[in-house]
Protein backbone atom coordinates (compact mmCIF):
# COMPACT_ATOMS: atom_id res chain seq x y z
CA UNK A 1 0.00 0.00 0.00
CA UNK A 2 1.38 3.39 -1.00
CA UNK A 3 2.40 5.93 1.68
CA UNK A 4 1.21 9.52 1.41
CA UNK A 5 3.07 12.14 3.46
CA UNK A 6 1.53 15.34 4.82
CA UNK A 7 3.95 18.22 5.33
CA UNK A 8 3.56 21.93 6.16
CA UNK A 9 3.51 24.15 3.06
CA UNK A 10 3.24 27.92 2.65
CA UNK A 11 1.57 28.45 -0.72
CA UNK A 12 -0.17 31.48 -2.27
CA UNK A 13 0.29 33.49 0.93
CA UNK A 14 -1.56 30.85 2.95
CA UNK A 15 -0.61 28.16 5.44
CA UNK A 16 -1.35 24.87 3.70
CA UNK A 17 -0.85 21.13 3.94
CA UNK A 18 1.37 19.67 1.22
CA UNK A 19 0.33 16.17 0.10
CA UNK A 20 3.27 14.23 -1.33
CA UNK A 21 2.96 10.85 -3.03
CA UNK A 22 3.91 8.92 -6.15
CA UNK A 23 1.49 9.85 -8.93
CA UNK A 24 -1.34 7.34 -9.20
CA UNK A 25 -4.53 7.97 -11.18
CA UNK A 26 -6.82 6.27 -8.65
CA UNK A 27 -5.28 8.02 -5.63
CA UNK A 28 -5.19 11.35 -7.46
CA UNK A 29 -8.93 11.10 -8.04
CA UNK A 30 -9.57 10.35 -4.35
CA UNK A 31 -7.30 13.18 -3.20
CA UNK A 32 -8.96 15.67 -5.54
CA UNK A 33 -12.64 14.72 -5.57
CA UNK A 34 -13.15 13.27 -2.09
CA UNK A 35 -10.26 14.87 -0.22
CA UNK A 36 -10.86 18.32 -1.72
CA UNK A 37 -7.20 19.03 -2.54
CA UNK A 38 -5.78 20.99 -5.49
CA UNK A 39 -2.65 20.42 -7.56
CA UNK A 40 0.19 22.96 -7.45
CA UNK A 41 2.33 23.00 -10.55
CA UNK A 42 4.98 25.14 -8.86
CA UNK A 43 5.23 22.96 -5.73
CA UNK A 44 4.71 19.66 -7.60
CA UNK A 45 2.27 18.36 -5.00
CA UNK A 46 -1.36 18.39 -3.92
CA UNK A 47 -2.30 20.96 -1.29
CA UNK A 48 -5.20 22.17 0.90
CA UNK A 49 -5.71 24.77 3.65
CA UNK A 50 -4.17 23.69 6.97
CA UNK A 51 -7.22 22.77 9.06
CA UNK A 52 -8.10 19.75 11.16
CA UNK A 53 -11.31 19.23 9.17
CA UNK A 54 -9.34 18.94 5.93
CA UNK A 55 -6.98 16.36 7.44
CA UNK A 56 -9.94 14.27 8.63
CA UNK A 57 -11.66 14.55 5.25
CA UNK A 58 -8.51 13.48 3.40
CA UNK A 59 -7.88 10.60 5.82
CA UNK A 60 -11.38 9.24 5.32
CA UNK A 61 -11.07 9.59 1.55
CA UNK A 62 -7.85 7.53 1.60
CA UNK A 63 -8.93 5.05 4.27
CA UNK A 64 -8.02 1.56 3.06
CA UNK A 65 -6.37 2.93 -0.10
CA UNK A 66 -3.10 4.37 1.28
CA UNK A 67 -1.11 4.86 4.49
CA UNK A 68 -1.22 8.46 5.72
CA UNK A 69 2.04 9.70 7.27
CA UNK A 70 1.28 12.81 9.35
CA UNK A 71 4.36 12.97 11.62
CA UNK A 72 6.02 15.92 9.76
CA UNK A 73 2.79 17.90 10.00
CA UNK A 74 2.32 17.03 13.69
CA UNK A 75 5.84 18.22 14.57
CA UNK A 76 5.31 21.49 12.71
CA UNK A 77 1.97 22.20 14.43
CA UNK A 78 3.34 21.31 17.86
CA UNK A 79 6.33 23.62 17.40
CA UNK A 80 4.11 26.40 16.09
CA UNK A 81 1.75 26.04 19.07
CA UNK A 82 4.71 26.14 21.47
CA UNK A 83 6.04 29.34 19.91
CA UNK A 84 2.63 31.00 19.98
CA UNK A 85 2.13 29.97 23.62
CA UNK A 86 5.54 31.35 24.68
CA UNK A 87 4.81 34.60 22.85
CA UNK A 88 1.41 34.83 24.56
CA UNK A 89 3.00 34.54 28.02
CA UNK A 90 5.48 37.31 27.23
CA UNK A 91 2.68 39.52 25.92
CA UNK A 92 0.61 38.82 29.08
CA UNK A 93 -2.53 37.92 27.19
CA UNK A 94 -5.81 37.35 29.09
CA UNK A 95 -6.10 33.93 30.75
CA UNK A 96 -9.07 32.97 28.54
CA UNK A 97 -6.99 33.41 25.36
CA UNK A 98 -4.04 31.53 26.91
CA UNK A 99 -6.38 28.65 27.76
CA UNK A 100 -7.43 28.46 24.11
CA UNK A 101 -3.78 28.38 23.03
CA UNK A 102 -3.06 25.56 25.52
CA UNK A 103 -5.81 23.50 23.96
CA UNK A 104 -4.35 24.20 20.52
CA UNK A 105 -1.01 22.79 21.73
CA UNK A 106 -2.47 19.30 22.07
CA UNK A 107 -0.91 17.02 19.44
CA UNK A 108 -2.82 16.26 16.27
CA UNK A 109 -4.47 12.86 16.55
CA UNK A 110 -4.39 10.26 13.85
CA UNK A 111 -7.15 11.53 11.57
CA UNK A 112 -8.37 8.03 10.70
CA UNK A 113 -9.13 7.44 14.39
CA UNK A 114 -11.36 10.52 14.63
CA UNK A 115 -14.36 8.32 13.83
CA UNK A 116 -15.36 5.15 15.60
CA UNK A 117 -15.32 1.87 13.69
CA UNK A 118 -19.12 1.88 13.36
CA UNK A 119 -19.24 5.47 12.14
CA UNK A 120 -16.32 4.94 9.74
CA UNK A 121 -18.30 2.08 8.24
CA UNK A 122 -21.36 4.34 8.08
CA UNK A 123 -19.38 6.95 6.12
CA UNK A 124 -18.10 4.26 3.76
CA UNK A 125 -21.61 2.92 3.05
CA UNK A 126 -22.89 6.49 2.69
CA UNK A 127 -20.25 7.31 0.05
CA UNK A 128 -20.85 4.03 -1.76
CA UNK A 129 -24.59 4.74 -2.01
CA UNK A 130 -23.93 8.24 -3.38
CA UNK A 131 -21.61 6.81 -6.03
CA UNK A 132 -24.06 4.04 -6.98
CA UNK A 133 -26.81 6.60 -7.42
CA UNK A 134 -24.44 8.52 -9.74
CA UNK A 135 -24.44 11.77 -7.78
CA UNK A 136 -22.03 14.41 -9.06
CA UNK A 137 -18.55 14.67 -7.50
CA UNK A 138 -19.40 18.08 -6.01
CA UNK A 139 -22.57 16.73 -4.37
CA UNK A 140 -20.67 13.71 -3.01
CA UNK A 141 -18.01 15.99 -1.58
CA UNK A 142 -20.61 18.29 0.05
CA UNK A 143 -22.70 15.44 1.49
CA UNK A 144 -19.62 13.61 2.83
CA UNK A 145 -18.39 16.76 4.55
CA UNK A 146 -21.81 17.42 6.14
CA UNK A 147 -22.12 13.85 7.41
CA UNK A 148 -18.54 13.92 8.73
CA UNK A 149 -19.35 17.03 10.78
CA UNK A 150 -22.23 15.11 12.33
CA UNK A 151 -20.17 11.95 12.96
CA UNK A 152 -17.36 13.93 14.60
CA UNK A 153 -19.87 15.71 16.85
CA UNK A 154 -21.46 12.48 18.14
CA UNK A 155 -17.99 10.90 18.69
CA UNK A 156 -18.31 7.20 19.62
CA UNK A 157 -22.10 7.06 19.56
CA UNK A 158 -23.26 4.99 16.53
CA UNK A 159 -25.10 7.18 14.05
CA UNK A 160 -27.42 4.33 13.12
CA UNK A 161 -28.92 4.37 16.65
CA UNK A 162 -30.03 8.01 16.54
CA UNK A 163 -33.76 8.65 16.83
CA UNK A 164 -35.75 11.54 15.37
CA UNK A 165 -35.78 13.26 18.77
CA UNK A 166 -31.96 13.08 19.09
CA UNK A 167 -31.51 14.45 15.58
CA UNK A 168 -33.77 17.37 16.47
CA UNK A 169 -31.52 18.08 19.46
CA UNK A 170 -28.44 17.96 17.22
CA UNK A 171 -29.95 20.32 14.63
CA UNK A 172 -30.99 22.71 17.41
CA UNK A 173 -27.36 22.62 18.60
CA UNK A 174 -26.22 23.43 15.04
CA UNK A 175 -28.52 26.45 14.88
CA UNK A 176 -28.14 27.88 18.38
CA UNK A 177 -24.55 26.96 19.32
CA UNK A 178 -22.74 26.57 16.00
CA UNK A 179 -24.74 29.45 14.47
CA UNK A 180 -25.02 27.70 11.11
CA UNK A 181 -26.87 29.56 8.37
CA UNK A 182 -30.20 28.38 7.00
CA UNK A 183 -28.51 27.26 3.77
CA UNK A 184 -25.91 25.18 5.64
CA UNK A 185 -28.60 23.64 7.83
CA UNK A 186 -30.56 22.62 4.73
CA UNK A 187 -27.42 21.06 3.27
CA UNK A 188 -26.70 19.12 6.48
CA UNK A 189 -30.29 17.96 6.73
CA UNK A 190 -30.18 16.75 3.12
CA UNK A 191 -27.08 14.68 3.90
CA UNK A 192 -28.61 13.22 7.07
CA UNK A 193 -31.88 12.52 5.25
CA UNK A 194 -29.96 10.63 2.56
CA UNK A 195 -28.09 8.57 5.16
CA UNK A 196 -31.12 7.56 7.22
CA UNK A 197 -33.58 7.08 4.37
CA UNK A 198 -31.39 5.94 1.46
CA UNK A 199 -28.63 4.04 3.28
CA UNK A 200 -30.45 2.74 6.38
CA UNK A 201 -33.84 2.59 4.59
CA UNK A 202 -35.73 4.23 7.45
CA UNK A 203 -39.05 5.17 5.89
CA UNK A 204 -40.05 8.86 6.22
CA UNK A 205 -37.45 9.31 8.92
CA UNK A 206 -37.29 13.08 8.43
CA UNK A 207 -41.02 13.62 8.17
CA UNK A 208 -41.24 14.98 11.74
CA UNK A 209 -38.20 17.28 11.50
CA UNK A 210 -39.09 20.84 10.41
CA UNK A 211 -36.80 22.68 8.04
CA UNK A 212 -35.63 26.24 8.75
CA UNK A 213 -37.22 28.93 6.60
CA UNK A 214 -34.81 30.14 3.93
CA UNK A 215 -34.04 33.80 3.53
CA UNK A 216 -35.67 35.37 0.47
CA UNK A 217 -32.77 37.20 -1.13
CA UNK A 218 -32.69 38.90 -4.50
CA UNK A 219 -30.08 37.61 -6.97
CA UNK A 220 -26.82 39.59 -6.91
CA UNK A 221 -26.08 41.11 -10.33
CA UNK A 222 -24.02 43.82 -12.03
CA UNK A 223 -25.22 46.51 -14.40
CA UNK A 224 -23.80 46.53 -17.93
CA UNK A 225 -21.33 49.35 -17.24
CA UNK A 226 -19.90 47.36 -14.32
CA UNK A 227 -19.56 44.23 -16.43
CA UNK A 228 -17.83 46.23 -19.18
CA UNK A 229 -15.37 47.55 -16.57
CA UNK A 230 -14.67 44.02 -15.25
CA UNK A 231 -13.93 42.75 -18.76
CA UNK A 232 -11.76 45.76 -19.65
CA UNK A 233 -9.73 45.34 -16.45
CA UNK A 234 -8.89 41.73 -17.41
CA UNK A 235 -5.87 41.78 -19.73
CA UNK A 236 -5.15 38.05 -19.95
CA UNK A 237 -6.86 36.76 -23.12
CA UNK A 238 -7.81 33.41 -21.58
CA UNK A 239 -9.28 34.99 -18.46
CA UNK A 240 -11.15 37.64 -20.43
CA UNK A 241 -12.66 35.00 -22.73
CA UNK A 242 -13.92 32.97 -19.76
CA UNK A 243 -15.57 36.01 -18.17
CA UNK A 244 -17.21 37.02 -21.45
CA UNK A 245 -18.39 33.44 -21.98
CA UNK A 246 -20.00 33.31 -18.53
CA UNK A 247 -21.86 36.60 -19.02
CA UNK A 248 -22.93 36.09 -22.65
CA UNK A 249 -24.41 32.62 -22.03
CA UNK A 250 -25.46 32.59 -18.37
CA UNK A 251 -23.42 29.44 -17.83
CA UNK A 252 -22.43 28.37 -14.33
CA UNK A 253 -18.75 28.54 -13.39
CA UNK A 254 -18.51 24.73 -13.39
CA UNK A 255 -20.03 24.65 -16.88
CA UNK A 256 -17.52 27.20 -18.17
CA UNK A 257 -14.49 25.28 -16.87
CA UNK A 258 -15.87 21.90 -18.03
CA UNK A 259 -16.55 23.10 -21.60
CA UNK A 260 -14.90 21.05 -24.35
CA UNK A 261 -13.77 22.50 -27.69
CA UNK A 262 -16.28 20.45 -29.70
CA UNK A 263 -19.19 21.97 -27.74
CA UNK A 264 -18.74 25.27 -29.60
CA UNK A 265 -20.93 25.04 -32.72
CA UNK A 266 -20.02 28.13 -34.77
CA UNK A 267 -22.10 27.08 -37.78
CA UNK A 268 -25.36 27.06 -35.81
CA UNK A 269 -24.08 29.81 -33.47
CA UNK A 270 -24.82 27.68 -30.43
CA UNK A 271 -22.97 26.23 -27.45
CA UNK A 272 -23.85 22.73 -26.25
CA UNK A 273 -23.94 22.62 -22.45
CA UNK A 274 -23.62 18.94 -21.66
CA UNK A 275 -24.55 17.12 -18.44
CA UNK A 276 -24.79 20.28 -16.35
CA UNK A 277 -26.46 20.58 -12.94
CA UNK A 278 -29.11 17.89 -12.62
CA UNK A 279 -27.37 15.97 -15.44
CA UNK A 280 -29.27 17.94 -18.08
CA UNK A 281 -28.12 18.98 -21.56
CA UNK A 282 -29.16 22.30 -23.05
CA UNK A 283 -28.29 24.73 -25.83
CA UNK A 284 -27.34 28.37 -25.37
CA UNK A 285 -26.73 31.02 -28.07
CA UNK A 286 -23.20 31.85 -29.21
CA UNK A 287 -22.66 35.61 -29.35
CA UNK A 288 -20.87 36.90 -32.49
CA UNK A 289 -18.67 39.07 -30.26
CA UNK A 290 -17.79 36.03 -28.15
CA UNK A 291 -17.02 34.00 -31.29
CA UNK A 292 -14.40 36.59 -32.29
CA UNK A 293 -12.83 36.30 -28.82
CA UNK A 294 -12.89 32.51 -28.93
CA UNK A 295 -11.12 32.45 -32.30
CA UNK A 296 -8.44 34.84 -31.03
CA UNK A 297 -8.01 32.70 -27.92
CA UNK A 298 -7.82 29.50 -29.98
CA UNK A 299 -5.06 30.94 -32.18
CA UNK A 300 -3.08 32.24 -29.19
CA UNK A 301 -3.47 29.33 -26.74
CA UNK A 302 -4.04 26.38 -29.13
CA UNK A 303 -6.20 24.17 -26.86
CA UNK A 304 -6.46 20.47 -27.69
CA UNK A 305 -9.37 20.02 -30.11
CA UNK A 306 -10.38 16.84 -28.29
CA UNK A 307 -9.94 18.28 -24.80
CA UNK A 308 -11.09 21.10 -22.57
CA UNK A 309 -11.48 24.56 -24.05
CA UNK A 310 -9.80 26.07 -20.97
CA UNK A 311 -7.07 23.76 -19.67
CA UNK A 312 -5.79 23.71 -16.10
CA UNK A 313 -2.26 23.35 -14.74
CA UNK A 314 -2.16 19.61 -15.35
CA UNK A 315 -2.45 18.32 -18.95
CA UNK A 316 -5.94 17.03 -19.63
CA UNK A 317 -7.38 18.75 -16.55
CA UNK A 318 -10.03 21.53 -16.69
CA UNK A 319 -9.33 25.03 -15.42
CA UNK A 320 -9.82 25.43 -11.66
CA UNK A 321 -13.14 27.01 -10.63
CA UNK A 322 -11.41 28.50 -7.59
CA UNK A 323 -8.81 30.20 -9.81
CA UNK A 324 -11.57 31.66 -11.98
CA UNK A 325 -13.32 33.02 -8.88
CA UNK A 326 -10.07 34.73 -7.83
CA UNK A 327 -9.69 36.21 -11.33
CA UNK A 328 -13.20 37.63 -11.08
CA UNK A 329 -12.56 39.18 -7.66
CA UNK A 330 -9.26 40.70 -8.82
CA UNK A 331 -10.96 42.23 -11.88
CA UNK A 332 -13.70 43.68 -9.68
CA UNK A 333 -11.11 45.23 -7.40
CA UNK A 334 -9.22 46.78 -10.32
CA UNK A 335 -12.50 48.15 -11.69
CA UNK A 336 -13.28 49.73 -8.31
CA UNK A 337 -16.57 47.80 -7.91
CA UNK A 338 -17.59 47.44 -4.26
CA UNK A 339 -20.89 45.70 -4.96
CA UNK A 340 -20.88 42.08 -3.70
CA UNK A 341 -20.99 39.40 -6.36
CA UNK A 342 -18.96 36.43 -7.59
CA UNK A 343 -18.80 34.57 -10.91
CA UNK A 344 -22.39 33.44 -10.34
CA UNK A 345 -23.44 37.10 -10.41
CA UNK A 346 -22.57 37.08 -14.14
CA UNK A 347 -25.22 34.38 -14.61
CA UNK A 348 -27.72 36.49 -12.66
CA UNK A 349 -26.73 39.53 -14.73
CA UNK A 350 -27.34 37.60 -17.97
CA UNK A 351 -30.90 36.71 -16.88
CA UNK A 352 -31.69 40.16 -15.46
CA UNK A 353 -30.51 42.04 -18.55
CA UNK A 354 -32.47 39.74 -20.87
CA UNK A 355 -35.57 40.34 -18.77
CA UNK A 356 -34.94 44.11 -18.87
CA UNK A 357 -34.97 43.93 -22.68
CA UNK A 358 -38.31 42.10 -22.75
CA UNK A 359 -37.18 38.49 -23.27
CA UNK A 360 -39.92 36.02 -22.32
CA UNK A 361 -39.32 34.48 -18.89
CA UNK A 362 -39.91 30.93 -20.18
CA UNK A 363 -37.12 31.42 -22.75
CA UNK A 364 -34.78 32.60 -19.99
CA UNK A 365 -35.77 29.54 -17.97
CA UNK A 366 -34.77 27.35 -20.93
CA UNK A 367 -31.44 29.14 -21.45
CA UNK A 368 -30.52 28.85 -17.77
CA UNK A 369 -31.53 25.20 -17.55
CA UNK A 370 -34.00 25.68 -14.68
CA UNK A 371 -36.45 22.90 -13.83
CA UNK A 372 -38.98 25.14 -12.10
CA UNK A 373 -40.31 28.44 -13.42
CA UNK A 374 -40.36 29.71 -9.80
CA UNK A 375 -36.56 29.75 -9.83
CA UNK A 376 -36.52 32.00 -12.90
CA UNK A 377 -39.27 34.26 -11.57
CA UNK A 378 -36.86 35.50 -8.89
CA UNK A 379 -35.41 37.83 -11.51
CA UNK A 380 -38.72 39.72 -11.68
CA UNK A 381 -37.77 41.24 -8.30
CA UNK A 382 -34.64 42.89 -9.72
CA UNK A 383 -35.59 43.82 -13.28
CA UNK A 384 -36.23 47.50 -14.04
CA UNK A 385 -38.42 46.86 -17.09
CA UNK A 386 -41.68 47.88 -15.36
CA UNK A 387 -40.18 50.03 -12.59
CA UNK A 388 -38.92 52.63 -15.09
CA UNK A 389 -42.53 53.33 -16.13
CA UNK A 390 -43.55 54.20 -12.58
CA UNK A 391 -43.52 57.89 -11.67
CA UNK A 392 -42.53 58.58 -8.06
CA UNK A 393 -45.03 60.73 -6.14
CA UNK A 394 -42.05 62.91 -5.15
CA UNK A 395 -41.68 63.95 -8.79
CA UNK A 396 -45.25 65.26 -8.80
CA UNK A 397 -44.84 67.61 -5.82
CA UNK A 398 -44.71 71.35 -6.40
CA UNK A 399 -41.52 72.25 -4.54
CA UNK A 400 -40.85 75.61 -6.22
Amino acid sequence: MQTITLQPLYHRQQECIGIYCVQNAHLNKCIKEQGGAKWSRTQHCWYMPCTKTNVVQLANALNGKAILQIEPLKKYLQEKSRQVYEASKQAKLPSVIIADIKRAKQPLKNAVLELSEANSKALELFTQQLVLKAYSSSTIKTYRNELMQFLQAIKNKPAADFSTARLKDYLQYCFETLKLSEATLHSRMNALKFYYEQVLNKEKFFWEIPRPKKQLQNPAFFNQDEIASIIKQTENLKHKTMLMLAYSTGMRISEVTALKVWQIDSRRMQIIVQQAKGKKDRMTPLSPVLLVMLRAYFIACKPDKKGYLFCGQQPGEPYSTRSLQLIMQAAKQRAGILKPGSMHALRHSFATHLLDKGTDVTMIMKLLGHNDIKTTLRYLHVTNRDVLNIVSPLDQLNLE
